[in-house]
């Protein structure tokens, strides 16, 4: 990532690990967050993971505003990286966005990475109330735009950014905030198909991929899209960081395991029903199993979904094994093919938190 300082690694395969917080916790898809966030513990929980060793924390935008998470990340932290994962663009102004992200980096003292997605057509209208666009070449502008306004604040010019979307050429001393002393805030961007990856290659920092981009998925279809879209704008390819968020079903003892990935097993079986994800099975030879279970998620047969999930499938999707195991499997799956990965168990005392430091090193390839 090239507006941060890449750590001194003599291991080539070695990954940053981040996680979000509550640590442990898994994203439910669908269904209620069964241990959703507590912002008044928000505070001691960042100390919590940059005491464990953990090279990055990240927020997302889902019940709470990813700005406001960060900065109290800001204030807890000293080390740690810290990004939004991701922030939803469309519904804030470039400029509003820009002036969020500069404002966290002077807190942060130039820890910050701007992470943005785009959601998908329904949330835009539905529930942000905004027209849509075909999303890729919006949030190309939407990229150019941000820059735009941190130039202007660096430089002191006028903001020079007229498109498709947006028009911004005004800034006056009353809203400047003035220059940074670390200015180049990485911009990371949420994609799943060629496009978005391309627009990742032509000028972002970094590329998260969907949950259910697998291993292969990212090499053979993602990886290419960034090379062509870094090759248009006369960048290296490897100037993109990629950051996974697996699935992954992990416990301490097999039965616990077993539990767990049952959750998992779920949770693939309405990402396969969603249409925005669906290259991501076509791949692996699922086309047919997903027609079926869109057709089952328009019906709202919800229950119905995860039995569709077979055994070869569910691993093809998500990283399974106990605390003993895990760390190895995800090394031995994503080493080498990601640059970064989220990974956390549930932490109730101080055994536990030592416990994760210990995996959190072996997952990194320390």
């Amino acid at each position: 990532m090239s507006g941060l300082p890449a750590p001194a690694e003599t291991n080539l395969t070695a990954m940053k690990v981040e996680t979000v917080l509550p640590l442990g916790k898994l994203d439910p898809g669908l269904r209620e967050t069964v241990e959703p966030l507590d912002l008044d513990g928000f505070f001691e929980g960042a100390r919590q993971v940059e005491r464990i060793g953990y090279d990055r924390l990240t927020v997302t935008e889902t019940r709470f505003d990813p700005y406001v998470q960060l900065a109290l990340a800001a204030q807890a932290t000293e080390r740690i990286e810290l990004a939004s994962a991701v922030a939803i663009a469309f519904p804030r102004s470039p400029t509003v966005t820009a002036q969020a992200a500069w404002t966290l980096q002077k807190l942060s003292h130039g820890r910050i990475s701007l992470g943005l997605g785009t959601q998908v057509k329904g949330h835009i209208e539905r529930r942000f109330g905004m027209q849509w666009s075909a999303p890729g070449p919006w949030l190309r502008e939407y990229i150019q735009a941000v820059r735009a306004v941190w130039q202007s604040y660096q430089t002191g010019e006028q903001p020079s950014h007229d498109g498709e979307h947006y028009s911004i050429s005004l800034m006056v001393p009353l809203f400047d905030p003035g220059p940074l002393d670390h200015p180049d805030i990485p911009i990371v961007i949420a994609g799943v198909k060629p496009y978005m990856c391309r627009v990742a290659g032509e000028l972002s920092d970094g590329l998260r991929p969907h949950p259910v981009c697998t291993p292969r998925y990212i090499e053979e279809v993602m990886a290419p899209a960034i090379a062509d879209g870094a090759a248009r704008t006369g960048r290296e390819s490897d100037a993109v960081e990629v950051t996974v968020a697996p699935l992954v079903a992990t416990a301490a003892t097999e039965e616990e395991v077993a539990a767990r990935a049952e959750e998992v097993r779920a949770r693939i079986s309405f990402y396969a029903s969603t249409p925005a994800y669906r290259p991501a099975f076509d791949l692996h030879g699922y086309a047919d199993l997903a027609d079926e279970l869109a057709q089952l998620s328009r019906a709202q047969r919800w229950d119905d979904l995860p039995g569709r999930v077979d055994d070869e499938m569910l691993h093809t999707y998500a990283v399974i094994g106990t605390y003993d195991e895990i760390a190895a499997r995800m090394r031995d799956r994503y080493a080498g093919v990601v640059d970064a990965t989220e990974f956390s168990i549930p932490v109730h005392n101080g055994d536990d938190e030592a416990r994760l430091a210990d995996m959190v090193t072996a997952v990194r390839g320390d």
